[in-house]
């Protein structure tokens, strides 16, 4: 199984929508529960490159980490 990337660090940036915890969206977190494993997969893709976006340069502490 497929470990969410939360991290209890839940606020939505203003300009991308997206947690400054984990960089998922809003709908992303909604469906994370009952996404397959292949969607769960696509999401933490995502969230490598949602990591270089300027606007999350500074908000993100740590590096995530996948649990692929």
């Amino acid at each position: 199984m497929i470990a969410s990337p939360c991290r209890q660090i839940c606020d939505i940036h203003p300009d991308t929508g997206w947690c400054v915890g984990c960089l998922r969206s809003l709908a992303e977190i909604a469906a994370w529960g009952s996404a397959s494993e292949s969607q769960r997969q696509q999401i933490w893709l995502q969230l490598t490159d949602r990591a270089q976006h300027p606007c999350h340069q500074s908000a993100v502490s740590a590096p995530l980490k996948s649990s692929l």
